[in-house]
């Protein structure tokens, strides 16, 4: 089975104790945004704006089996657009599938922009493509889908269907989104592949990753799938993809990968533990783990990296707590804090946007 489900394994995989925010050297810590649901990807508009991407906390039903236990359908997914310290949904009643405590949701996973009045959203699903005939008609026509200013254009979950790019079980968790001139490219961490969605056309397929073997904790090898989570656009022009890893999650294991369409994917930076964000500012990469010291390890702590010379990692902060994404601004980076806590404390509206000095 492919591991798509990427927040639910992290929120079932973690007994979490909520990391109080304060400052270290090299990242001062502050909160500009709060009372979020499950947030995960973030983007700047052109209007200078933040936006934030929440992937809910599902709702009353349908429930249905999960591949990490029950899940339960709401439209509690939404868009939260944060500006001069006011903050304000601007797209809402998006499907969202979490546990019946509202943790573990899958929904809008990430926001991107082309120009003033074109914003892009990825919506999860974590599953199957088929599992959506369960699902109600909303729930069909948004999860695993690319919205443009809230309406379906993009099925990603049915390309996974028929396409299968990696050739695997058909999986699909549309989790990252980077606009272009032309199209979007679009990470598919259920189908370990990235993909391109031109604006006129099929989709079709940049690059898929491989799967490597392992170690399980009880000392067998097995193969771990990428699961790439992340996408962005480097100083070079090249794309880069940063991976999350299957289980068993193992530390040190993800990888950051230069794409140049055409070409099979390179290791261009590696050595990191659940990569969940990357983005570049400077010049510098910077990568974002949900989960510093593994997503079986116990310890809800997330990191922010800055990625020097020759590969050597910089821990700008550790004061963050299952982050789900990540922006790039001004010498500043922002995460969205608590993007998969469990309950408790991922109590509906437990998420937050943090700033983070560089």
């Amino acid at each position: 089975m492919k591991t798509s489900r990427i927040l639910l394994t992290a929120a079932t995989a973690l007994a979490v104790t909520l990391v109080p925010l304060s400052a270290e050297a090299g990242g001062k810590v502050s909160t500009v945004a709060g009372g979020l649901d499950s947030p995960r990807g973030l983007s700047f508009s052109p209007d200078g704006a933040l936006y934030v991407a929440e992937s809910g906390r599902g709702g009353a039903g349908p429930c249905m089996a999960g591949p990490e236990g029950e899940v339960c359908y709401g439209e509690s997914g939404a868009v939260t657009r944060i500006d001069r310290g006011q903050q304000k949904r601007v797209l809402s009643g998006v499907p969202s599938l979490a546990a019946r405590d509202g943790s573990g949701a899958i929904g809008p996973s990430d926001v991107s922009f082309l120009g003033k009045g074109n914003m892009y959203v990825t919506v999860g699903l974590g599953a199957n493509p088929a599992v959506r005939t369960n699902l109600p008609p909303k729930g069909q026509q948004f999860m695993g889908w690319l919205l443009r200013n809230g309406k379906p254009v993009a099925d990603i979950a049915g390309y996974e269907a028929t396409a299968n790019p990696d050739g695997g079980e058909p999986d699909s968790n549309p989790n990252s989104v980077l606009a272009l001139p032309g199209g979007r490219v679009v990470v598919d961490a259920g189908g370990n592949s990235l993909l391109w969605v031109p604006d006129k056309g099929r989709i079709h397929t940049i690059a898929t990753f491989p799967t490597r073997m392992a170690t399980a904790p009880d000392g067998s090898q097995i193969p771990m799938q990428s699961v790439p989570t992340s996408v962005a656009l480097g100083p070079d022009g090249a794309l880069y993809v940063g991976e999350l890893t299957g289980f068993p999650f193992p530390k040190g294991a993800a990888r950051v990968y230069r794409v140049v369409p055409g070409k099979a994917p390179q290791v261009y930076a590696q050595g990191f533990t659940n990569i969940i964000d990357i983005g570049f500012a400077h010049g510098k990469l910077y990568v974002l783990e949900i989960a510093h010291n593994g997503l079986l390890s116990g310890d809800p702590s997330g990191a922010l990296i800055q990625v020097g010379k020759n590969g050597a990692q910089h821990i700008v902060t550790q004061q963050l707590t299952m982050p789900g994404g990540l922006a790039l601004r001004d010498g500043k980076a922002y995460v969205s804090n608590c993007g998969a806590c469990p309950n408790p404390p991922g109590a509906p509206g437990s998420g937050s946007v943090v700033r983070v000095g560089l």
